[in-house]
């Protein structure tokens, strides 16, 4: 049997993390500064899978039959500030039925860096996609009935929540702190009518053993994917 060998990374303002799958196996690095990128082994290899994903709130989650490609920018300038040099891209998400419409323009290179540097084994360089985009897919992989997926960076929290089959939240909300992050998630559990209690709550950032044991003193479990 062969085993693909992938890499996910998230970028933040502030730095960025990585996972590698290889042999049924992941390795997680934490939280890294971004001065260590050309030096970092993991880079020097090529992938049969690249994810990058950028933490930008400069996003939206747009009904697909609603879509139309030329009012991409409008959509989004609806939801959030756009300066006039942003660029606005889109991408489809099958599995909730919408379009992702999302700017990478929020005063940083490093997911370009990284896109540059960290090719697949075909030579192609992997896609920026929103951090949004990929708790959107993490969710459909957890089989329980309430699925929570969280990030925390840069001071801001990004939550995707489904019931079922059924999307009921996929924003982010300014958070200075990681208390205020826990806020968030409570008042969002609170008016989805969910417990805690009987819920996991999956992050895809590391979080610190702190910031854990304290989300643990609700939830029924505490997972990081």
């Amino acid at each position: 049997m062969t085993y693909k060998k992938g890499i996910s990374i998230q970028v933040s303002l502030g730095g960025y993390s990585f996972r590698i799958r290889t042999e049924g196996e992941t390795r997680a690095s934490g939280w890294l500064s971004p001065d260590r990128i050309f030096t970092a082994p993991e880079f020097q290899s090529r992938y049969d899978d690249v994810e990058i994903f950028l933490f930008t709130p400069k996003c939206t989650l747009v009904p697909a039959h609603f879509f139309d490609p030329s009012m991409a920018r409008g959509i989004l300038s609806e939801v959030v500030n756009l300066d006039e040099g942003d660029q606005v891209e889109y991408v489809d998400v099958p599995s909730v039925g919408g379009v992702m419409v999302y700017s990478r323009s929020i005063g940083e290179t490093l997911s370009k860096v990284l896109s540059d540097t960290v090719l697949r084994s075909d030579g192609y360089k992997a896609r920026v996609l929103p951090e949004l985009f990929a708790m959107l897919t993490a969710v459909e992989e957890i089989p329980e009935y309430n699925r929570i997926v969280a990030s925390y960076a840069d001071g801001r929290l990004y939550l995707v929540v489904s019931q079922g089959k059924s999307l009921q939240l996929c924003n982010s909300f300014e958070a200075v702190d990681f208390t205020t992050a826990e806020y968030f998630i409570f008042l969002v559990m609170n008016k989805l009518q969910l417990n805690p209690e009987v819920s996991t709550i999956y992050f895809r950032t590391p979080l610190e053993s702190s910031q854990e044991m304290s989300l643990y003193r609700y939830f029924k479990a505490v997972e990081q994917i």
